[in-house]
This record gives structure tokens, sequence and C-alpha cells, in this order.
């Protein structure tokens, strides 16, 4: 019962910040619903989105309840620096991985083309043309003039000049 005692100042402000936490999440999730909604956005890259901020939520509550319970600043920013120093070396050979994930999160909430569009890719050793079949967190999938698939990575997507070509058939109706 000291426990309770002791810590009862802990004990609420921790409960306060998981209750605004929560509230945040589902403020934050709506409001990711609502913009793909509105931008006619895919919803399973809707639901990756939704996944990067909770994860970012998440490690921001769990920073706030170290704080709340006592541990020093100083601390904190000593072991949050040790870990993204480990962290950092172990990822220099997957930057390509981050890369791909940073630019599908910027294509999901700013991109000038969608799923259907035909693009071209301006790359001079390999120019690619096709229709836009999927657009996932590291690539999308086109499919070219001769019907194979082209993978393409959403990091060479910012580095490579892209056309929107107009599409020469009638509108189309997707089904599933």
């Amino acid at each position: 019962m000291h426990f309770f005692e002791d810590h009862s100042n802990e004990l609420i402000i921790s409960g306060i910040l998981l209750v605004v936490i929560f509230i945040i999440r589902i403020i934050s999730t709506k409001l990711v619903r609502r913009f793909a909604k509105t931008s006619d956005r895919i919803e399973h890259r809707t639901n990756l989105v939704i996944k990067y901020i909770h994860l970012l939520i998440n490690i921001l509550a769990c920073i706030g309840l170290i704080i709340i319970w006592g541990v020093r600043a100083k601390d904190i920013v000593l072991a949050v620096s040790s870990v993204a120093t480990v962290v950092g070396v172990a990822m220099v050979a997957q930057w390509s991985i981050l890369s791909n994930i940073t630019s599908g999160i910027i294509l999901f909430f700013n991109f000038p083309f969608k799923i259907g569009d035909t693009i071209k890719i301006h790359d001079k050793d390999f120019p690619v043309v096709g229709e836009i079949e999927d657009i996932s967190a590291f690539y999308i999938i086109l499919k070219d003039n001769e019907g194979e698939q082209v993978i393409y990575p959403n990091n060479l997507l910012f580095q490579k000049g892209i056309s929107i070509l107009q599409d020469k058939h009638e509108e189309r109706e997707f089904t599933d």
C-alpha cells in the first residue's frame, strides 16, 4: 500500500497521459482516414500510415512516462542517443529500406499519380512506361505495354523525372 501512497501523483499523471494518448490516436486515425477518403487514397496504404503515426505516438508516450516517473532528462538523452547510434550503425546498410518507407509516406500524402494512371519514368539507362497497378510502402508495381510487371522502388521516383501520360482509352470501371 505504500507504493500507491508514495506515487499517487505519478499514477494520476500517468493515467491522464494514457487517456490523452488514446484520444490522440483516435483523432489522428480519423484525420488520416478523412484525408484518404477526400483524396481517394488506397485503404491498405492508409492503414500503413496510421501504423507509422501510432508508432510515433507510442514512442512519445513512453518518453512521457519515463519523465513522469522521475528519470532525468539527461539520462533520457544519453539512452536515446546510445540507441540511435547503435540503430544508425546497424541501419547503414539498410538506408534504402528507410528511404523507401519515407518515400512511401510522402507519396501517400502528396503524389501526382494514382493507381490506374499510365506514367513514364525518365531513366536514361532503363526508361519505363507502364500503368500503375499498386503503390506500396516500398515500391510501385507497373504493368508495361508487353504485359510485364515492373517493380520500381519509391525512393527512385523522387530521383527521376516522371510524366503522367494521358489515357488513350475510354473511362474504365474498376471492380474487385
